[in-house]
């Protein structure tokens, strides 16, 4: 663990000690996947770049949805990806 996982159970452990039930709520929460949460905290990379591109598949796909076969579908990825 570094400075930065320390200070997040700390600080967890401080919240948990207010009673509040909202807080309560977001301390379980994050505690039922504290070591993708602490992964964040350590490491300095993510996959955002791989979500970004998934999400504008997704959405071409929605949009294209029911008209055009999957030959179609892929042309229009690839348009996509060089304009």
């Amino acid at each position: 663990m570094n400075g930065h996982s320390i200070a997040l159970c700390n600080w967890l452990s401080q919240i948990k000690n207010y009673g509040i039930p909202q807080f309560n709520s977001f301390v379980i929460g994050v505690l039922k996947d504290l070591k993708a949460v602490l992964n964040n905290a350590v490491y300095p990379y993510n996959n955002g770049l791989a979500e970004g591109q998934i999400n504008k598949l997704k959405i071409i796909k929605r949009i294209m949805y029911g008209r055009a076969s999957f030959e179609t579908l892929k042309n229009k990825v690839i348009w996509n990806s060089f304009n």
